[in-house]
């Protein structure tokens, strides 16, 4: 019997070690040590044995077990190490290799222009100002010098949530407020912002869309300062050559009010496609701020004057970057955005 244990121990730990893998250490460990293995079978053929055989048989068969089982688990370590070691050198990586390009998102043309804008009033001494997009009628309206029934309301009359609440239609509220705010003192600001109108949609129009106001207030302030103010942006967004115009208009928060059209950059003022044969293009709406909105702000109008302006971004973008249709910048197509990737703008 005991030589018999010890030839079993002598054959398992030879097929132990010749095991080359995970996989047939495995099957030696279950063919010797499994519940079907000569070991385990001895374990249970005990209770055959003359009794005072036992003790000494059992002992002896559990130190083989031991044995194999010591051996076995070693082995299994290593071939373990192994194969992690061959994985490795199977999955390595040339670092030296070059990378895949990762793709990087790019700024949405209109963002662009609204930063270039805003980095070139704010470089001329110009505060940021922003307001809510859900208005009080007051502000939207009635502050601006447009009561309840002026026939101006009637192409800026759009989203109202009650009687008194409203999308606001532009960005002037937030002038309305910032003059309450100050309380008579010297405002230079520019508004930008989204705001909201009862437009249908087409190549030049939408419901919603961007806007950026300018107001200045202070003593002294005069249409020349509007003026000197407007050429200057012009060259700043389309070319140190512009020239601009400014052409009598009406808003009811400003008298006198203007339009601004700037020669065009396309012809040179010649007559093309882009401004309809006329060599000037529409970019603004302008004016020296209507003293009834001065008073309702608590401004003083024999002391205090100011000017105030507002544009499109869209309007701009279009022309900036030849876009023919308002659309596309909302659409989210890839294919458009895409093209500003390296646009300087």
């Amino acid at each position: 019997m005991e030589a018999q244990l010890e030839l079993l121990k002598v054959e398992a730990l030879a097929k132990i070690e010749a095991a080359s893998d995970v996989k047939s250490l495995n099957e030696v460990r279950v063919a010797y040590l499994g519940k079907k293995g000569p070991i385990t079978d001895l374990l249970k053929g005990m209770g055959k044995l003359p009794a005072e055989e036992r003790p000494k048989m059992g002992a002896l068969v559990n130190v083989i077990r031991e044995a194999v089982t010591e051996v076995l688990e070693d082995r299994m370590a290593k071939l373990e190490e192994l194969a992690i070691n061959e994985q490795l050198e199977k999955e390595s990586i040339d670092v030296t290799l070059p990378g895949s390009p990762a793709r990087t998102g790019n700024h949405h043309p209109l963002t662009r222009v609204v930063e270039e804008i805003e980095d070139f009033f704010i470089s001329m001494g110009y505060e940021i100002a922003e307001g809510p997009e859900v208005e009080k009628d007051y502000y939207n309206f009635e502050a601006l010098n447009l009561p309840k029934g002026h026939p101006a309301r009637d192409m800026q009359d759009s989203f109202y949530i009650s009687e008194d609440i409203l999308l606001r239609t532009h960005t002037s509220p937030v002038q309305a407020r910032t003059m309450e705010a100050k309380g008579g003192a010297p405002i230079k600001i520019i508004c930008p912002g989204k705001v909201y109108r009862r437009d249908s949609d087409d190549a030049t129009h939408s419901h919603q869309f961007t806007q950026i106001e300018g107001l200045v207030i202070g003593e002294d302030i005069r249409m020349s300062d509007l003026k000197g103010t407007l050429s200057l942006f012009a060259k700043k967004m389309f070319g140190d050559e512009r020239e601009i115009r400014l052409r009598p208009s009406f808003f009811p928060f400003t008298e006198p009010s203007v339009e601004m059209d700037i020669s065009c950059f396309k012809c040179g003022g010649n007559g093309c496609n882009v401004c309809k044969k006329t060599g000037w293009i529409e970019i603004l709406g302008a004016g020296m701020v209507h003293p009834n909105v001065l008073e309702m702000a608590g401004y003083d109008p024999a002391v205090v004057s100011g000017f105030a302006f507002g544009m499109g971004p869209e309007r701009i973008a279009m022309l900036k970057y030849g876009v023919e249709d308002i659309r596309h910048f909302y659409t989210n197509d890839v294919r458009f955005v895409s093209q500003f990737h390296r646009t300087e703008a």
